[in-house]
Formats: structure tokens, C-alpha cells, sequence
């Protein structure tokens, strides 16, 4: 019913920069929370970032004053900007949303998952 769509990822060298975006299509009839996490080889899955409908944002310590999350309500997106990035934020990034579909049923819904990788 819902589907999230995420592009964005790719090799970077440490230092450089990459935007992650996220839309999400179907069914929906209001989205609450939007958030970007990662998973590294061999890591549990972690939040990178998330951000509420009405634009509260929270980051993890480990990536606070380099990546930057933002939405835009008007196109269902959320976008993770990545400055000053270090290899140990090499991951699989996935996008998250809680949407409410007909019937105003609340569920969390995934991206694909894209992969972000830091190597000189």
C-alpha cells in the first residue's frame, strides 16, 4: 500500500558529501515521523536521524553537526544530508516513515536501502 523509494547513496571519499532522499507514494493519508537509519556489516541497525511531522529533529551523537535531515510535507520526502563524512559511517542507509493509510491504520514502513560507502 505504501512504498518508500530512496536514491541517493554511493562511494565517497572521507570528507566528502552525499544527499540521501526518500519519497514515499500509496495509500497515505498522513505521515508522522520520517527517519533515516543505517546498518553496518556485522552492526545492529541504528537511527541516524529522525525528524516529526511537525519538524522536530533528533540526530545520534555520532553524526551530530555533519549530517543535517529535513522533509518536505508536500511531496511525502525526507532527505539526509552527509558532510565531513568518515569511513565509519560506511552503511546500508534506510528510510523509515510512520504512515497512516485508509481507515487512519498507523504502520511503519521501509525503504530498500541504499549503500553508503567512505573509502579513500
Amino acid at each position: 500500500q505504501v512504498q518508500l523509494v530512496e536514491s541517493g547513496g554511493g562511494l565517497v571519499q572521507p570528507g566528502g558529501s552525499l544527499r540521501l532522499s526518500c519519497a514515499a507514494s500509496g495509500r497515505i493519508r498522513s505521515i508522522g515521523t520520517m527517519g533515516w537509519y543505517r546498518q553496518a556489516p556485522g552492526k545492529q541497525r541504528e537511527l541516524v536521524a529522525d525528524i516529526t511531522s511537525g519538524g522536530s529533529i533528533n540526530y545520534a551523537d555520532s553524526v551530530k553537526g555533519r549530517f543535517t535531515i529535513s522533509r518536505d510535507n508536500a511531496k511525502n520526502a525526507v532527505y539526509l544530508q552527509m558532510n565531513s563524512l568518515k569511513p565509519e559511517d560506511t552503511a546500508v542507509y534506510s528510510c523509515n516513515a510512520n504512515v497512516a493509510t485508509t481507515g487512519w491504520t498507523w504502520l511503519d514502513y521501509w525503504g530498500q536501502g541504499t549503500q553508503v560507502t567512505v573509502s579513500s
